[in-house]
């Protein structure tokens, strides 16, 4: 790939919006045209880097507002734009464009759930866009390689999502798990994956440790989807700023065995440099400010019972760097480029 790709990205004031322009501004192949801000945004006018000191003299790009007027005139000269905004903004916005020749890339929940009955249900709004909705792939980076590179629409997974998957995924694949068994997903998050936007709830000095929507989280029919087989998924919210860690536990069928088990994960990781899979439970410390997710797993032979555990940071590897993941896959570059 020689085409430097000229990349906006809608919802730059945001904490992932945030890293993922920190991101961009590393990547060789990329030329940052344009940052924007929602409409009535009051970081409109400024630069990035007021907002986010970090990014002094790295990236010093005005924050403009997103219009009609804006999508018109800057279409046209875009390859890429990605999409750090809320799940109803991306959900109407998107499919105008891809319809224009560029290729999304949305970090929201607007394209993850494959039925429109569920964005009701768990988003809150009716999709405008069923046939957008229809065409989107989803991007778990180190999963669904084909779909992301043979798609212009990519849902890059949700932050508890991509955890839960992580370590899923490879016993769920190769049907290891009994059919239609409980399988528990606690997750625990630090306070920046609940958005930059001040709330009592989310205050640091309020937080302690505590589980929230239990048994009606947004992400379990996303979990569900990709793992092909239900979860039960129990969030909890902790008194960190970021990092993500979720701990699964599973019943296997009784001719697995941890041989089988350690097989599937090496298959299905052994060329990822970006999963690790590592010798004792992962932790938040080890990932946090990393585009990595550690995971280990554990399994009682006597009661068949799987435990597998992943640790991500939430910003990046749940949001920023995998989309970056997903971007580069989409070049034809090595999903890891420009992130180690």
């Amino acid at each position: 790939v020689s085409k430097v790709m000229n990349v906006a990205v809608i919802g730059a004031s945001g904490y992932a919006g945030a890293e993922l322009v920190g991101l961009l501004c590393q990547h060789d192949k990329v030329s940052i045209q344009h940052l924007i801000v929602s409409e009535n945004s009051s970081s409109c006018g400024k630069l990035f880097s007021e907002l986010h000191g970090r990014f002094k003299g790295v990236c010093d790009i005005p924050l403009q507002s997103f219009s009609k007027e804006w999508f018109e005139a800057s279409a046209d000269s875009l390859d890429v734009v990605f999409f750090a905004t809320p799940h109803e903004f991306s959900a109407d916005w998107a499919h105008a464009f891809v319809e224009a020749g560029v290729k999304v890339f949305d970090l929201s929940g607007g394209f993850r759930l494959k039925k429109p009955q569920d964005y009701p249900t768990f988003y809150g709004f009716e999709h405008a866009n069923v046939d957008a909705l229809a065409s989107a792939k989803y991007g778990l980076a180190e999963w669904q390689q084909d779909d992301i590179a043979n798609t212009n629409l990519i849902a890059v997974p949700g932050c508890y999502p991509t955890a839960s998957l992580l370590s899923l995924k490879p016993i769920t694949s190769n049907n290891f798990h009994i059919e239609n068994s409980l399988i528990v997903v606690n997750g625990i998050s630090g306070v920046s994956g609940a958005g930059r936007n001040a709330s009592l709830a989310t205050n640091f000095n309020e937080v302690s440790l505590k589980p929230y929507n239990i048994l009606q989280h947004r992400h379990q029919p996303e979990i569900s989807q990709e793992a092909d087989a239900q979860v039960i998924f129990n969030p909890h919210l902790a008194p960190y700023k970021r990092g993500l860690l979720a701990t699964v536990t599973l019943q296997l069928k009784a001719e697995v065995n941890a041989q089988q088990v350690n097989n599937a994960f090496e298959q299905a990781y052994a060329d990822k440099p970006l999963v690790r899979l590592v010798d004792s439970w992962p932790e938040i410390g080890n990932v946090a400010n990393t585009p990595f997710a550690d995971v280990h797993w554990q399994l009682d032979e006597d009661k068949q019972v799987l435990v597998v555990s992943c640790a991500i940071d939430n910003l990046l590897k749940g949001a920023a760097s995998q989309a970056l993941q997903c971007f580069n896959i989409s070049l034809g570059l090595p999903s890891e480029y420009s992130l180690l």
